[in-house]
């Protein structure tokens, strides 16, 4: 079949990067419907990048004249946890379903829906309930659709689960283990997936047919940590088995502090199983997908693979640590306003009603910026105003007790390697 133009939606994610990539080195031509056309265009210059958002593109109207010739349509946008403005039934279901009802109104036929191996009510998770609901209302239509239903989906540029994997697979002496580590997965490397994609849209035999891409070896979670270990160059590691009680709080706190790998839908997805069933995929798509140990063997680590596995442990960190700074110097400041934050501002010239003001909103600042810290609230925004508020406070301190630049404790000196932290947290909060 000849070259098609497609429409693919979560096209600057992690798989969705790499389906772009097959796509236009197999001869397609690509219109990514993204919420960030600029940076799409940005990293793939031979794809259209066009603006599109999945929280908010929730009927038919909105998607029908971005199909305007449009060949086939696949569907690849997806997130593990909802929140932080991310509605996940309009992602995986009120945004896929009309932009399905689009195709079926402006006469594109092939869809290709990438789904999960866990779309099933019984994971018990929105998260699963979600895909099922597109992926069945995609197979109720008189369309030619294709269903993937992939198993754990891993590449060299880690995101979610795989780069906690990595992350455990460096951690020092001890590898942690979700309970005995014997979780099962078929993983499959991102470009097999790709390549299954490819083949979807190229072969009319695939058509109206639900395929788990599932890689070709049965692995448990502490068989792939053990590999990405050794790939890592890492010496092996005694498991920590961790109870399953502790793993829960866990995941419920990282429900509380933003998406992440360490989530309660995470931990129900890895529980029901992500390992698929023997349903002669590979025979039906005509290729052999490589196992996990000779992927890694192909591509040798390099010293950012294990930066990047250290620094994803330690991100959460720097973020609670930067939150309860934050927050004791809020309250402190609060519970020292008449004792230490007046007299001070009332020596620089300031009224006493005014110098208690100012000294008020300062603490109240601080706990503001504590709590979007905690909430995750727009990263880059929110390391700028930290940034912002440290220097004024370097500065108005500086002008009003100079002498503080001399104190053996550091009360200002302290600021930089706090300005240096910030920037970091900056860095690694941005995951794409």
């Amino acid at each position: 079949m000849g070259p098609k133009r497609v429409l693919l939606t979560g096209a600057n994610g992690f798989i969705g990067a790499h389906l772009t990539a097959a796509l236009l080195a197999a001869g397609h031509d690509v219109v990514a419907a993204v919420r960030q056309p600029a940076a799409m265009a940005a990293r793939f210059p031979d794809a259209e990048a066009i603006r599109a958002d999945m929280n908010q593109d929730v009927t038919a109207a909105a998607w029908l004249p971005r199909l305007d010739g449009i060949d086939a349509v696949i569907n690849c946008a997806g997130v593990l946890q909802g929140g932080h403005g991310q509605d996940m039934a309009a992602i995986h279901y009120r945004a896929p379903a009309a932009l399905f009802d689009a195709c079926r109104e402006a006469g594109v036929k092939r869809v290709i829906q990438i789904s999960a191996i866990s779309a099933d009510d019984a994971a018990g998770t929105e998260y699963a309930r979600t895909k099922k609901l597109a992926d069945d209302h995609l197979k109720g239509l008189d369309l030619d659709w294709t269903v993937l239903r992939p198993s754990l989906i891993y590449g060299e540029g880690a995101y979610g689960g795989t780069a906690m994997l990595r992350a455990l697979a460096v951690f020092p002496y001890v590898t942690p283990l979700v309970g005995k580590g014997g979780q099962p997965f078929r993983p499959l490397h991102v470009e097999d997936l790709a390549e299954t994609v490819v083949r979807c849209l190229e072969r009319p035999d695939l058509v109206r047919r639900v395929l788990e891409p599932v890689g070709p070896a049965l692995e448990t979670v502490k068989s792939i940590i053990a590999q990405y270990r050794a790939w890592l160059g890492r010496p092996p590691a005694r498991p920590l088995h961790l109870p399953m009680g502790l793993v829960r709080f866990a995941c419920r706190i990282g429900d509380l502090f933003g998406r992440g790998p360490l989530t309660t839908t995470a931990l129900k997805q890895i529980e029901y199983g992500n390992a698929g069933h023997e349903s002669g995929f590979i025979a039906t798509i005509g290729f052999q997908p490589m196992r996990l140990a000779r992927r890694l063997q192909l591509r040798p680590a390099q010293p950012q693979d294990l930066w990047h596995a250290r620094f994803y442990l330690l991100r959460p960190l720097v973020r609670g640590v930067l939150v309860l700074l934050w927050l004791v110097s809020g309250l402190l400041g609060l519970a020292t306003l008449d004792s230490f934050a007046v007299p001070h501002l009332a020596a620089a010239g300031l009224p006493a009603g005014l110098a208690w003001a100012v000294g008020a909103a300062g603490s109240l600042l601080d706990l503001v910026i504590a709590g979007l810290l905690a909430l995750n609230w727009c990263p880059r925004a929110l390391g700028l105003l930290q940034l912002g508020v440290i220097a004024a406070y370097s500065v108005f301190l500086t002008v009003i007790e100079p002498s503080l630049w001399a104190d053996p404790f550091g009360p200002l000196l302290k600021n930089l390697p706090i300005l240096v932290l910030v920037l970091v947290q900056m860095v690694l909060s941005e995951e794409r």
